[in-house]
């Protein structure tokens, strides 16, 4: 198999700058001197968390001071390397958001509705101000095909059907199918049936961080890149260039959390720790591919494994596909440029082989970024009004509909707000914290060389039940609902 160009980012940042320039373009402005004056509010991190929070505080205050801090380039964390899921899932464990709510006393079940059904609203709020502000980001809502390959797989696949009913999904947005309905929509050979959930939307994260970036700037927001935060206290945020003075302070920094030193809670690096997810994408595709494939609906579409992939038809016809490859760095390293092994490149073409045995794929790019992941998988968000300092955390990889909603929930928050947003459960959630090294690494690593034997042992025997091995791995890393 020749070498695939590796790293980089990812394939959507090396495509934005390969098609007209306009990231560079638009960057010649962000190294600009850092305000003398104080600011209404700064953000650090300019992923979509802080993109969403800062075109959110524009739109309701013009004229607001409002200034973007990022260390390296807008999208150069997870917003940029991510799948391009658009979707509702919950980013934690509902049975543990209702225990914590039953815990304030409140309805366990109707706050995790209540979450569920914001997610909801982030994709269709979402997709309605990229339409209103004319941002292109590939966005189709063809929906997310959730596919089983074995019998357990199909059991589990039940079960979440049953469990997103129950959660607060509507049941129009959900459809449990049989093998040759999977097939009708993708041609997955090994399909035994699916779950379609109708609500998620496809995106090109990159086409979506630069367009939200633009559009932020163009209502008198300053992002100022190259632009690393060193800490974070009340009333400032220091820079290796500077300080900028600031009354409110929010803290998007998701997988590079711990690189920051800060009087916030919920920031150190046992707080939120950054797991890896690899991803590959093919050469564009024939037609006659496309004949034997069909996913003519452009579907998201990932599988019911327990070290489960995730892929999408790109607008431009590759398959771009993802999995967690090697997990976890020690010591919570990053990804850096996102260089990725070449085992991982090769698992993940054979599980594309696998579901498409007809087609010859070609592996054109490889690249690795790292999501937020507290201790227990659940997302948090928090805010201190004596400080001024707001903290968004935790999307353990479902942040693309989630930082929509927690930019949201940050400024209702700062602004003192009692919003349905602001009752939500993830709202000064305590995830605990992460065990020191040497510990975190062998806990990772053994949590997923758990699933994989797993998988293995299921796809191996067919297995008609989840395996005891899984099941033991789920319980160890806090994931069993």
């Amino acid at each position: 198999m020749p070498a695939c160009r590796n790293g980089e980012i990812s394939h959507w940042m090396a495509a934005s700058r390969a098609a007209d320039g306009s990231a560079a373009d638009l960057s010649r402005g962000r190294a600009a001197g850092l305000p003398d004056e104080e600011q209404d509010l700064v953000i650090v991190g300019g992923g979509l968390t802080g993109l969403w929070a800062a075109y959110l505080a524009a739109v309701e205050r013009p004229g607001a001071k409002i200034t973007v801090l990022e260390a390296r380039e807008v999208g150069y964390g997870a917003s940029g390397r991510n799948g391009g899921w658009l979707s509702p899932l919950i980013p934690g464990n509902r049975a543990v958001y209702a225990k914590a709510a039953r815990g304030r006393g409140e309805d366990g079940a109707a706050a995790v509705a209540s979450f569920q059904r914001e997610m909801h609203g982030a994709i269709d709020d979402t997709l309605r101000i990229l339409e209103e502000e004319g941002i292109q980001a590939d966005q189709h809502r063809g929906g997310h095909l959730r596919v089983a390959t074995t019998p357990a797989a199909m059991k589990r696949l039940e079960r979440t059907y049953a469990a997103d009913l129950a959660g607060g999904y509507r049941a129009e947005d959900l459809e449990l199918l049989d093998a040759e309905a999977v097939r009708k929509r993708i041609a997955v050979r090994p399909a035994l049936g699916g779950m379609l959930t109708r609500t998620t939307a496809r995106v090109d994260p990159v086409k979506l961080v630069h367009g939200l970036a633009a559009v932020v700037e163009a209502k008198g927001v300053r992002i100022l890149e190259d632009t690393r935060a060193t800490r974070i206290a009340p009333g400032a945020v220091t820079t290796e260039r500077g300080t900028v003075p600031a009354k409110t302070i929010l803290t998007c920094l998701e997988a590079y959390s711990g690189e920051v030193d800060s009087e916030a809670r919920g920031l150190g690096r046992r707080e939120v720790i950054p797991v890896n997810s690899s991803m590959v994408v093919t050469q564009q595709l024939p037609e006659s591919a496309w004949e034997r494939i069909g996913w003519q609906g452009r579907e998201c579409l990932g599988d019911a494994a327990h070290t489960f992939v995730y892929a999408q038809r790109t607008a431009d016809d590759r398959i771009a596909i993802g999995g967690r490859g090697t997990p976890y760095a020690f010591n919570s390293g990053t990804p850096g440029q996102g260089g990725v092994d070449a085992r991982t490149v090769r698992v993940l073409r054979e599980r594309l082989q696998l579901f498409f045995p007809e087609v010859r794929f070609t592996i054109e790019h490889a690249w690795r970024g790292a999501i937020g992941v507290t201790r227990d998988w659940c997302a948090g968000i928090t805010f201190d009004p004596a400080t001024g300092i707001g903290v968004a955390r935790g999307f353990a990889g479902h942040g693309v509909t989630a930082t929509h909603l927690a930019a949201r929930t940050l400024l209702d928050r700062a602004a003192g707000r009692d919003t349905a947003m602001t009752r939500l459960p993830w709202n000064d959630h305590d995830s605990g914290r992460w065990e020191p090294e040497p510990l975190r690494w062998i806990g990772v690593h053994a949590m997923y060389r758990l699933f994989g034997v797993a998988d293995r042992w299921e796809e191996s025997r067919h297995s008609q039940d989840t395996s005891l091995i899984a099941r033991f791995g789920s319980r160890l890393a806090g994931l069993s609902e």
